[in-house]
C-alpha cells in the first residue's frame, strides 16, 4: 500500500524497487499493490495494481481493508509518509489498519524528532496497530524511543535498497553522456526549493577559476506537487542565477524524471555527488543511498540521514546555505585524487551491504515474523476468551441494568 509508478515520487520508485526485489527473493509468492492517488491525477498503472485509493476519500480506506479481507493474502506492507494518506497527519490510514484482518507491516519513511503532540499520538497508534514496524535508518529507532515512547523491540532497521553495481571509474559513464572531458558534480532527484540547489550553484561559481572544466548537472524534473502550485518558478530562478553568475557553460539542467538505469549512469559519471538539502530532519534519502551504492564521493548538508551514513570517512558534511563551504570541500575532493578514491571505497563498502537482494531478504524475515506473531496472538485469543453466546433474553429481564 503506497504510491506507485507511473506516479512520479520517490516513495513510488522505492515501492516498485522493493516489490520487485521481494518477488525475486520469493519466487513462490505473489505481491500486488494498492496505489494511493491524489486529486486531479490519473495514472495508467500496471496490472500489479489491483486497487486505487483516493487519498481524501475516507470511506475508500475501509473498502480497501474489506477488499484485502476477501483476498487470499498473508499480510499488508504499508509504505508510509504522512502526506501520502488523508486526514490530519495521514490519520485516515488508521481506518484501514483497524478494519483489515491481515497483519500489517508498517515502513516509516519519515520520523520527525520533537514531533507535535497530534503527530506523536497518530504515529504511536499506527505502530501499536501494526504487527511490525520498519525504519530506514538506525537513528530512527533512537528517535522513536526517545520522542514517541515506542520500545525498540517493536522496530526493525532495514536500510534503503540500492542497485548492485560495480565500483567503476567515472570515464565510461562520462563518455556515455558525452562529457568525458569534464570534472562532474551531480545532484539528482525531483526538484523543489528544499533542495538548496541555489547554494550549490553559487558554490560552483567558486570552483571555475581553479577547475575551468567543472560541470554541475542538476538532474530531475520539478516535483509534481511543486509544479501544480507554482509551476517552474523555482527551476527558472535557478536558471536565471546561473546566467547572472556567468555559469552557462558550467551548470546544466536535465529536466526529466529518471528511470533506474539513467539515474545510475549519472551517478557513476559524477566525481562528486552533491546533496545541498535544507531539511536537516530528513531521515532517509533515496538518491543519497543510491550514491553510496555507486561508490561516489559525497558532499552533503548534515541531515539526520547524512550524518548516519556518511560517518567514518564515507562523505563530508557542510553547513546548510553555505556556498563557501560547498566550494571548499568540493575543491578539496577534486584536487586530491587519493582522498576522493578512499571516500568512494568507503561509501561503496557500506552501500554494497544495502543492495536490493539483501534488503528483500530482511523484509521477508519481518513478513514471516509478523505472520507468526499474529497467528500466536490469535491462538491465545481463542484459548482464553470465551466464545460469544447469544441467549434468548426477554427485554423485561434487562430493565434493571439501565439507569433512568
Amino acid at each position: 500500500m503506497s504510491s506507485f509508478p507511473p506516479r512520479e515520487c520517490g516513495l513510488a520508485t522505492f515501492t516498485a524497487d522493493v516489490k520487485a526485489a521481494v518477488d525475486r527473493a520469493n519466487p513462490g509468492g505473489c505481491s500486488w499493490v494498492m496505489a494511493m492517488d491524489v486529486p486531479h491525477q490519473r495514472h495508467a498503472y500496471p496490472r500489479s495494481v489491483r486497487l486505487q485509493i483516493a487519498r481524501e476519500d475516507r470511506l475508500q480506506y475501509v473498502e480497501a481493508a474489506r477488499f484485502v479481507n476477501d483476498m487470499d493474502c498473508d499480510l499488508v506492507n504499508v509504505q508510509h509518509e504522512y502526506g501520502l494518506f488523508g486526514g490530519v497527519y495521514g490519520s485516515y490510514l488508521l481506518d484501514f489498519i483497524n478494519v483489515v484482518q491481515r497483519p500489517v507491516v508498517l515502513t516509516l519513511h519519515t520520523t520527525l524528532p520533537d514531533p507535535p503532540q497530534e503527530l506523536r499520538t497518530i504515529t504511536r497508534e499506527l505502530v501499536a496497530a501494526s504487527a511490525e514496524t520498519v525504519v530506514l535508518a538506525r537513528t530512527a529507532v533512537d528517535i522513536l524511543q526517545r520522542d514517541y515512547g515506542i520500545p525498540a523491540e517493536q522496530l526493525h532497521f532495514i536500510p534503503h535498497g540500492v542497485p548492485n553495481v560495480r565500483l567503476l571509474p567515472t570515464q565510461a559513464a562520462k563518455r556515455a553522456l558525452g562529457i568525458a572531458d569534464r570534472r562532474v558534480i551531480v545532484t539528482c532527484g525531483l526538484i523543489n526549493p528544499g533542495k538548496g540547489i541555489e547554494y550549490a550553484i553559487e558554490g560552483v561559481a567558486g570552483l571555475v577559476k581553479e577547475f575551468p572544466d567543472v560541470l554541475y548537472l542538476v538532474v530531475g524534473e520539478t516535483h509534481p506537487g511543486v509544479r501544480a502550485e507554482s509551476g517552474e518558478a523555482y527551476r527558472e530562478s535557478l536558471q536565471a542565477r546561473v546566467h547572472e553568475l556567468g555559469l552557462d557553460n558550467h551548470v546544466r539542467f536535465v529536466n526529466r524524471y529518471l528511470r533506474y538505469r539513467e539515474l545510475v549512469l549519472y551517478l557513476l559519471a559524477s566525481d562528486v555527488y552533491m546533496v545541498p538539502y535544507l531539511n536537516l530532519d530528513q531521515i532517509v534519502s533515496g538518491t543519497l543511498a543510491y550514491a553510496l551504492g555507486c561508490g561516489r564521493a559525497i558532499v552533503s548538508t548534515p541531515s539526520i540521514y547524512a550524518r548516519e551514513v556518511l560517518a567514518d570517512g564515507r562523505g563530508v558534511l557542510v553547513p546548510p546555505r553555505s556556498a563557501e563551504a560547498i566550494a571548499t570541500m568540493t575543491a578539496g575532493l577534486l584536487r586530491h585524487d587519493g582522498w576522493r578514491t578512499r571516500m568512494q571505497q568507503a561509501a561503496y563498502d557500506l552501500g554494497h551491504g544495502m543492495i536490493w537482494p539483501n534488503v528483500a531478504r530482511r523484509y521477508l524475515e519481518v513478513y514471516e515474523l509478523a505472520v507468526e506473531r499474529t497467528r500466536q496472538r490469535d491462538e491465545l485469543v481463542r484459548e482464553y476468551l470465551p466464545p460469544k453466546v447469544s441467549l434468548p433474553i426477554e427485554p423485561s429481564e434487562l430493565e434493571h441494568v439501565f439507569v433512568r
